[in-house]
């Protein structure tokens, strides 16, 4: 596999991702929406809409550890990581009706999240569990927040250099590693099923 690339967030061509396939290595650098269940649950049932635009972002699921410094002022604490399956009905939304194109997680999103990323060239980058250390280094600055009602499920605006390593686990030509490794697990399985 070729050297990482190096991105910057958010993108102004919303096809821009169409040219990355799974398994490629990336590190970003601009900025990083983080959300969660929380906001999402407010923006999509309840119809509440943020005022960050969020076309040509990247989210990154999680719920940080903050400390408040004052009026919608925080200072990273710790910030992780989350698991995506249980956010997957939100990906359509995200991508047809704010133009997001990138979602940062763990575990991947489900296997019905290929065709949406396929229409809209989106992908999701896959970052290592158990690595809050890292990414909170790699977070320079939390620059905004949003439904702090939600606390710590907000939205927040993350500056980031040099943020990853993240592999292309979900592309937009509906390759998808969960699903590759899954059916080499069942034929491995199945092998051994047949040996015995």
């Amino acid at each position: 596999m070729a050297s990482e690339l190096k991105l910057t967030f958010p993108i102004a061509d919303l096809d821009a991702l169409r040219e990355l396939r799974a398994g490629q290595k990336l590190r970003l650098d601009g900025t990083v929406i983080g959300i969660r269940d929380a906001t999402q649950i407010a923006m999509f049932d309840r119809g509440e809409r943020p005022r960050m635009d969020l076309s040509g972002s990247v989210l990154i699921h999680t719920a940080p550890n903050v400390r408040k410094l004052g009026p919608g002022r925080y200072e990273k604490v710790c910030i992780g990581t989350t698991t995506s399956a249980r956010m997957n009905r939100f990906t359509r939304g995200l991508m047809e009706q704010y133009g997001v194109r990138a979602i940062i997680g763990k575990g991947g999103l489900l296997a019905d999240s290929l065709s949406v990323l396929r229409e809209f060239g989106g992908v999701y980058l896959a970052i290592t569990g158990g690595a809050a250390a890292l990414e909170t280094t790699q977070i320079e600055e939390i620059e905004d927040v949003e439904f702090e009602e939600l606390m710590p499920e907000c939205l927040w605006k993350f500056r980031v250099r040099d943020f990853g390593p993240l592999t292309v686990a979900m592309d937009a030509h509906g390759v998808s590693l969960y699903e590759s490794i899954k059916a080499r697990a069942h034929e491995r399985l199945d092998e051994l099923a047949a040996r015995l």
